[in-house]
């Protein structure tokens, strides 16, 4: 089950907030600083972050900056009692899915929780779907990637076996064994896992 995070050194609107998600069905983890939450948050588990913008020691925009230099796929909910249309424009620059204002309404505030978790389950799919390209790039073999290649540049079997000097025969060989490897059924899905990999973008003359 994803968690909800919830930062804040408001003890009251951690209660409350925790409160109205849990009511949800949702599970919540709430943290008074943004330092508790860096010890004590599990990076790998599904979820969202409601996060209070002004806080003690590390505020809430220095948090995002820091899930980012890591890499975290969390979708950030910023909560300030303060209209700062500036700092708003920051947030959101830096992957913030929402700008609410205290006293958040509550309505608001589940819509944008489900809307970030939403948005977390498909970043969690296409980082799934980047290693599993990466792992069956890897497995290739120096040729196959070579026909791969041509195959993604738009290139006709016998135009590959010209370029690569060999048969015709052969690289429908190597294309058998791409279509495996990559787990693609069709050459159309050949190619869009290419394409997603970055492999052979951009087609000669």
């Amino acid at each position: 089950m994803p968690t909800v995070y919830l930062v804040d050194d408001d003890p009251d609107v951690l209660a409350a907030i925790g409160r109205l998600i849990e009511s949800e069905g949702l599970q919540v983890a709430a943290f008074a600083s943004a330092q508790r939450f860096l010890d004590g948050f599990d990076r790998r588990a599904p979820g969202c972050l409601v996060l209070d913008l002004a806080m003690p020691g590390i505020n809430g925009l220095e948090l995002q900056r820091s899930l980012e230099q890591e890499g975290s796929l969390l979708p950030i909910i910023f909560l300030t009692g303060r209209g700062d249309i500036a700092t708003s424009v920051q947030a959101m620059k830096h992957g913030a899915v929402d700008f609410l204002t205290k006293p958040v309404d509550d309505t608001a505030l589940l819509a944008a929780v489900h809307d970030a978790l939403a948005a977390n389950r498909a970043h969690h799919r296409a980082d799934r779907e980047r290693a599993h390209i990466a792992q069956a790039l890897a497995s290739l073999t120096a040729r196959e990637r070579q026909v791969l290649e041509g195959i993604a540049a738009g290139r006709l079997n016998k135009q590959i076996a010209a370029e690569l000097g060999t048969s015709e025969k052969t690289i429908k060989f190597h294309r058998g064994n791409l279509m495996r490897k990559m787990g693609a059924r069709v050459a159309a899905d050949l190619v869009k896992l290419a394409e997603r990999a970055g492999v052979g973008s951009t087609p000669a003359n």
